[in-house]
């Protein structure tokens, strides 16, 4: 299904399901000027993806030579048939330099490994690890083959037709997400940036030290913008793209401050101990009734905040012998460790 979403530039979204994921469906933007396309991300590499995606370029009868895409980011989600469906066109795939590298080393490079010892390591069986290898989307539904792309800088810009966009850089989400804005219009496609109804999934990612403070400052630096439409990658936008910045703001304070708590009265705790012991959004299951991958995903972001607490000098992590568990302390008390994050987040004051 394809609808049309702005008029000048005109922009349609086509709705890829996303099939038994939390996620629902992922907005395939096509922008279109003078004969010429640009589509952004393409859903998981699997036939409901596949058949949507093909419909509603079907539908808008692109010129295949003139036909480019834009990854917003290295997600299964939004890169999963990239090589699929621009093979035998005239376009380019581009992404971030950033991105498009660590890529790489995920499909060429083996860095999935190096992550499945990080998560047991933090209280993961090997046996759910395993279990992982098949329900994770992002390794399930991956593109068929590494495929070519332009690497993007920040600051950037492609066209289509008249239509000039700016590439913005915004690591936090992943290494190197990108989102394109056009300053006339005051259009933003916000990717998996921000997010209106529910928080995007800030995790660790291997050799990035704090992706929440990454994610953070992105934030603040999207609000410097100029912006009266936000397009997101997920489900709608019904909020004011400002305040729903700092309602994301917000929810990662008090992520932080729950941690603060659970270390106070349980120091030496693993990441999976902590996770379990935090307000997820589980739909009235409990943790072990939880999807593993969902735990999965609740543990990256765990282990992001303690990386932001230790980068901070809040926290320390003791990187347990073999085969044992890494824990995790606070370094000052709860109560001075909540004061001084006050503080911090002074910084993303407006």
């Amino acid at each position: 299904m394809i609808t049309k979403v702005y008029e000048n530039p005109r922009v349609y979204c086509i709705d890829i399901p996303l099939p038994e994921n939390s996620l629902r469906n992922l907005n395939c933007y096509v922008i279109q000027d003078s004969g010429e396309t640009l589509i952004l991300d393409t859903g998981f590499n699997r036939k409901e993806c596949l058949d949507a995606l093909m419909e509603g370029v079907a539908e808008l009868h692109i010129n295949e030579e003139k036909t480019s895409l834009f990854l917003t980011h290295f997600h299964s989600d939004h890169i999963g048939l990239a090589p699929t469906l621009m093979k035998g066109k005239g376009g380019k795939i581009y992404m971030s330099r950033i991105d498009y590298d660590y890529l790489e080393r995920v499909m060429v490079g083996g860095l999935w490994k190096t992550s499945d010892s990080d998560f047991m390591a933090e209280g993961f069986t090997e046996e759910q690890i395993i279990q992982l290898h098949s329900e994770n989307p992002d390794r399930g539904y991956e593109p068929e083959e590494f495929f070519a792309a332009e690497r993007l800088e920040n600051g950037d810009t492609l066209t289509v037709g008249k239509w000039t966009f700016q590439c913005i850089l915004v690591p936090g989400h992943t290494p190197g997400q990108m989102l394109l804005y056009q300053p006339e219009e005051k259009l933003l496609f916000t990717a998996d940036h921000i997010l209106f109804d529910i928080t995007p999934n800030i995790t660790v990612w291997v050799d990035i030290p704090d992706s929440l403070g990454d994610y953070l400052d992105s934030l603040v630096k999207i609000r410097t913008y100029d912006i009266e439409t936000a397009l997101p990658a997920h489900r709608k936008n019904d909020k004011n793209v400002y305040v729903r910045i700092e309602e994301i703001l917000a929810h990662h304070l008090k992520r932080l401050k729950e941690i603060v708590d659970v270390l106070s009265v349980l120091p030496g705790s693993h990441a999976v101990t902590i996770a379990t012991k935090l307000q997820w959004s589980m739909r009235g299951k409990s943790w072990e009734e939880f999807p593993l991958s969902q735990r999965w995903f609740a543990v990256g972001e765990t282990m992001a905040h303690l990386d932001y607490l230790i980068c901070r000098g809040l926290a320390k992590r003791k990187d347990g012998e073999k085969g044992k568990t890494r824990s995790y302390d606070l370094t000052v008390s709860s109560a001075e460790c909540k004061k001084k994050l006050d503080m911090l987040w002074t910084q993303y004051s407006r």
